[in-house]
């Protein structure tokens, strides 16, 4: 596979004091139609206990994948859901939506989890939001021979070569966005062709990866790092003794300028105002 750009996490904190490790990329676009991944992963309970209280989104989707513990999700629109280990959320905010995000008391292993920022095109900026999430049904996964499980959290996913595909019930994401889980034992491979899709990253949460680069040089990428790849390629995701965990990321540019001023995405100034003020003048309905 042909790695095209590399970036690696930065230490982060949110306002309640939770801190967090980000990758996010607001002014070049450079993994379009995806602007943020925020990796939690913390082992005690009074490191993430404050959790995120509620606040706003206009503009763009968040998509919540939650590895180890447990929280439970509220929003205006009248949903109140424990989100476990295993599940995924996806909640398109368009016009406006408030939400919070605060951990259960059984989430004592820890917490670790991940929250993804996607754009959206304008002309859904500021159609009305959506919610839905998957904590009623297993996430649908395949393995192949060599040691690899691809699970299906957004979209469809296969193997190459392999005629079975596995689609998950989170379809819809702007940008056409696609996303999975996969796991890669010691010494495991896999090899999916991606190149129905413009924008193909990974982002290495365990473990790691090997390949070779452009310069036919034997390359390493580790945990907290992403990859952009090129879709062209046969994308050949390969471990040694760690072992890999990896979440996949693809879709299809949306190519639209934005501006962003916190929670909010949009593609003017004048919006981003209308937005901030718009919540100041409590005109997001608010949780009940």
């Amino acid at each position: 596979m042909k790695v095209l750009q590399r970036f690696s996490a930065l230490a982060a904190m949110n306002h309640d004091g939770v801190n967090i490790n980000r990758i996010a990329d607001f002014d070049q676009l450079r993994f379009d139609p995806y602007l943020m991944i925020d990796e939690i992963k913390l082992d005690h309970q009074q490191d993430f206990i404050a959790g995120f209280a509620p606040h706003p989104h206009r503009g763009l989707e968040t998509f919540t994948y939650i590895a180890e513990g447990s929280f439970e999700h509220r929003d205006q629109l009248g949903n109140v859901k424990a989100i476990h280990a295993g599940d995924v959320q996806w909640m398109s905010s368009g016009s406006g939506i408030e939400h919070s995000e605060m951990p259960l008391t059984n989430a004592k292993k820890g917490l670790h989890g991940f929250q993804i920022w996607l754009n959206m095109p304008a002309k859904d900026k500021m159609r009305p939001a959506i919610y839905q999430d998957a904590s009623k049904q297993v996430n649908p996964s395949i393995d192949n021979e060599h040691g690899a499980t691809l699970v299906a959290l957004a979209g469809s996913w296969g193997f190459n070569q392999q005629p079975h595909k596995i689609t998950s019930s989170i379809q819809g994401l702007a940008g056409h966005g696609a996303i999975a889980d996969l796991t890669l034992a010691k010494y495991g491979h896999g090899t999916l062709n991606l190149a129905e899709h413009q924008t193909v990253c990974v982002y290495i949460y365990r473990g790691e990866l090997h390949y070779i680069d452009a310069l036919g040089l034997r390359e390493t990428a580790g945990a907290g790092q992403l990859l952009i790849l090129d879709p062209n390629d046969v994308s050949h995701f390969q471990t040694e003794s760690t072992g890999a965990g990896l979440l996949l990321l693809v879709g299809t540019p949306i190519n639209e300028k934005i501006v962003r001023k916190g929670p909010f995405v949009m593609n003017t100034q004048a919006e981003i105002e209308q937005a901030v003020d718009d919540y100041q003048q409590v005109r997001f309905d608010k949780i009940g």
